[in-house]
């Protein structure tokens, strides 16, 4: 359980207690957005992107993820924002969890198998359950676990920018981080959106290994 920080609402002055919901790393570990108790909560006048997410450090494996920025309902309407600290220490009660194995990809000859290979590729990275997407996306095959919208395109076409930003889109409306796999790579565009959109991009090759072709793609397999 994270601690509680005293939150006071900009608008009406009124002051609350928030603690900030944990999340599970894939390591184990319960990872929760360290608050600031020093910095003023902001209200919520519109949404992007970049403000919907906080990259935090497991304090136990020190992992990178993406968590939703923590906010809290005043009760006069406005939702605030709460600013988040640097990085959480490892809790001196949990032990080093054990290395991760190497990950063991499966040819790819076919659309199926490309799917199979992105599947173990996600559950080895820590995300469990994983199945199709409710939205079927325009190109490709969509997958969905906790918190994350996957999409494999199998097809020898490249993606396009049209397709990156139909993946965060989706993903935006299902409060849901993104990823996308091709087999045929990107183009020019495609990837200059990716950046934009912090979207991270895989090209699959033919031994079923996903190979990240941008820096938050790097960041998504760390």
């Amino acid at each position: 359980m994270s601690e509680s920080v005293p939150v006071r609402c900009p608008a009406c002055g009124r002051a609350q207690l928030f603690a900030a919901p944990s999340y599970p790393c894939a390591c184990g570990a319960p990872v929760a957005p360290p608050l600031d108790p020093r910095a003023l909560p902001a209200a919520v006048t519109h949404r992007s992107w970049d403000e919907e997410w906080v990259t935090v450090h497991c304090g136990a494996c020190d992992r990178p993820s993406s968590w939703p920025h923590p906010e809290v309902g005043c009760p006069c309407g406005t939702v605030l924002r709460l600013p988040v600290a640097g990085t959480r220490s490892a809790p001196p009660d949990l032990p080093p969890p054990p290395a991760r194995p190497a990950f063991r990809p499966v040819p790819v000859r076919t659309a199926r198998d490309a799917v199979t290979a992105v599947v173990l590729y996600l559950h080895w990275l820590g995300h469990g359950e994983v199945r199709r997407a409710d939205q079927r996306p325009p190109s490709g095959i969509g997958l969905a676990a906790p918190g994350v919208l996957a999409q494999v395109d199998p097809t020898v076409r490249r993606a396009d920018a049209r397709d990156v930003e139909c993946l965060w889109l989706t993903a935006m409306t299902e409060s849901a981080a993104c990823v996308y796999f091709s087999l045929a790579g990107y183009g020019d565009e495609a990837r200059a959106r990716a950046d934009a959109l912090g979207v991270p991009l895989f090209v699959l090759d033919p031994t079923g290994t996903p190979r990240p072709v941008n820096e938050p793609a790097e960041a998504f397999a760390a």
